[in-house]
């Protein structure tokens, strides 16, 4: 859990970078509320973007959402909450789930490079996903060609999305706030799950890794190295526009 001390009208918090100063639109509400007395709901999150939405100039292209947060953190159940919210609200939702576009084995496993760094840096194309999906996104392109990820067959394969210019995206997935990406965002949202939850999480969930020792083993070696990677040099808690307790 994040400590946190007010002084002066802003709200100062403790993490595992050390204590920082930080008067966003989350720690606003803490201030409102009364610090720690009340967290946000999935209907308050909806509210916020829902006006965010409403107040931007541009409005010829889809407002963006970006909802990170690293695995097991619970960033498909938000999404799929805050989209219930949003159509309750009559608001053309489009969801886009990163993971659906990563590259094949052969681009992401033994490839030379330690681990944490394949998860990191060539799970996706960093650069495709940046120009044939973020940049139109972005520059009021609603015919998007996108490649999706077939886990079963180890391909991929394009499919055409279109995206109406009066809606919300939501994306959803991990190392969403990295440089390259972080400019498209109209809102990010970072999940701050404790990590024991999350470890647990995940090390029950993804049996297909194998028994809990072959699970355990390889977020050694890949995903927690790499997470840690993003958090040291990207700080994404720092960054987000909203974060989320769980």
């Amino acid at each position: 859990m994040i400590k946190s001390s007010y002084c002066n009208g802003f709200i100062y918090l403790e993490a595992e970078e050390g204590w920082r100063q930080d008067n966003s639109i989350y720690f606003q509400q803490l201030m409102y509320d009364g610090i720690g007395d009340e967290w946000m709901s999935i209907k308050e999150i909806t509210e916020k973007i829902i006006f965010q939405f409403s107040i931007i100039s541009n409005k010829d292209r889809p407002f963006i959402v970006g909802i990170d947060g690293l695995s097991g953190a619970g960033k498909t159940t938000l999404v799929k909450e805050i989209k219930q919210e949003l159509n309750k609200n009559n608001v053309d939702t489009v969801v886009f789930h990163i993971d659906d576009h990563i590259v094949e084995r052969n681009k992401r496993y033994e490839t030379g490079h330690e681990e944490w760094y394949e998860f990191y840096y060539l799970q996706w194309d960093v650069n495709n996903l940046t120009t044939d999906f973020f940049e139109r996104l972005h520059n009021r392109c609603h015919n998007i060609s996108l490649s999706f990820y077939d886990k079963f067959t180890d391909s991929t394969s394009t499919k055409q999305m279109t995206v109406a210019a009066d809606s919300i995206v939501l994306i959803e997935g991990v190392f969403l706030q990295r440089k390259e990406w972080r400019g498209f965002y109209d809102f990010t949202i970072f999940i701050d799950c404790p990590r024991e939850l999350r470890y647990e999480r995940v090390l029950n969930r993804d049996s297909y890794i194998g028994d809990l020792q072959d699970r355990l083993n390889k977020y050694e070696r890949r995903y927690w190295p790499g997470e840690q990677h993003y958090l040291d040099t990207e700080k994404p808690i720092s960054n987000a526009d909203l974060v989320y307790d769980v």
